[in-house]
């Protein structure tokens, strides 16, 4: 059995969030739902301003942070952009 709620928002939220719906390819009932579904199975909710890094993204911030504090896989500082682009057309190898 269906139901229906109404809520309040923002009409700028509401088209904002049809819109990314949509890119998506979802109707924003369907993202609605899978909300309420996550709040109910999670008894959670979170509120972020910045979004949350994916596990990969993670992963290769935690081997750079890992290369810096060995000094590992670094070049640099350069003084120049002319500088950086010398060294990166004579060790473009490493970079393809």
């Amino acid at each position: 059995m269906k139901t229906l709620i109404n809520i309040k928002t923002d009409k700028s939220v509401k088209e904002n969030a049809q819109k990314v719906a949509k890119d998506l390819g979802l109707p924003l009932s369907s993202v609605v739902n899978a909300f309420l579904k996550e709040f109910v199975r999670s008894r959670s909710i979170t509120f972020s301003a910045m979004p949350k890094m994916t596990p990969y993204l993670e992963r290769i911030l935690g081997k750079t942070e890992k290369d810096i504090k060995e000094g590992k896989n670094m070049t640099g500082p350069f003084n120049s952009a002319r500088e950086a682009n010398r060294y990166l057309s004579t060790h473009s190898k490493l970079y393809s």
